[in-house]
């Protein structure tokens, strides 16, 4: 899932270098869903890490 995101970031950099700002601003605000699904996931997965271990 972070391949995508950070898949979704640089099509955003090269779409705003060529001015496609709605492109930029799709891909840019997509690559921001899945960086925030990504953080929440590994913050679960830690937390249940941490669980398991204790």
């Amino acid at each position: 899932m972070l391949r995508y995101t950070l898949l979704f970031f640089i099509v955003a950099i090269i779409a705003a270098v060529f001015g496609f700002s709605g492109i930029a601003a799709g891909a840019a605000s997509i690559a921001k869903v899945l960086f925030f699904i990504f953080l929440a996931l590994f913050a679960v997965s830690l937390v249940m890490r941490l669980l398991k271990t204790a």
